[in-house]
């Protein structure tokens, strides 16, 4: 939390700061050795300390969250909005393709999300090129591997310091 000073030089009350939420689904927990052809070596830690020292960096509070299990995620998004998170960086995984309740409680909320994607989901089978999400999210990052995710961020951070 930081001191805001007003025009007079004097220390107003603390304001609080930006909270941005991370969200990792199923299968997630596994990233260093599941399929590294497509999801690469990068484990979820390592994407989460990356992204938590951006985020530090620019005196934003970012939390981070995985979960195989849908409706925990979806009751993570519900308390996201109770907690004034301002957006969500999210990798709905396998649930890209098929929650729509997942999708009901992100538009639900309005929280304004960028959907991330480790690997390319127009180049790998049919039914994981169709996206439950993507006509929500502010944007759409796919392929680009752990990137991906400090793409999403940096795209988030410009958008809250330009409210």
């Amino acid at each position: 939390m930081m001191k805001k000073k007003t025009t007079s030089g004097k220390t107003s009350a603390p304001v609080q700061r930006p909270r941005l939420l991370v969200l990792h689904g199923p299968n997630l927990n596994l990233l260093g050795s599941r399929e590294p052809q497509h999801y690469g070596m990068a484990t979820l830690e390592e994407i989460n300390r990356a992204l938590a020292r951006r985020a530090e960096a620019a005196d934003v509070h970012l939390e981070s969250f995985q979960t195989n299990h849908e409706g925990i995620l979806i009751e993570r998004i519900h308390i996201a909005q109770q907690e004034g998170v301002r957006c969500i960086i999210i990798n709905p995984a396998a649930w890209t393709h098929t929650s729509i309740a997942l999708r009901d409680a992100l538009a639900a909320t309005k929280i304004p999300f960028v959907e991330v994607h480790l690997s390319n989901i127009h180049a790998r089978e049919a039914f994981r090129q169709h996206s439950c999400f993507s006509d929500l999210a502010l944007g759409v990052i796919t392929g680009l591997g752990q990137q991906g995710y400090l793409l999403a961020l940096e795209y988030l951070l410009n958008l809250i310091n330009t409210d």
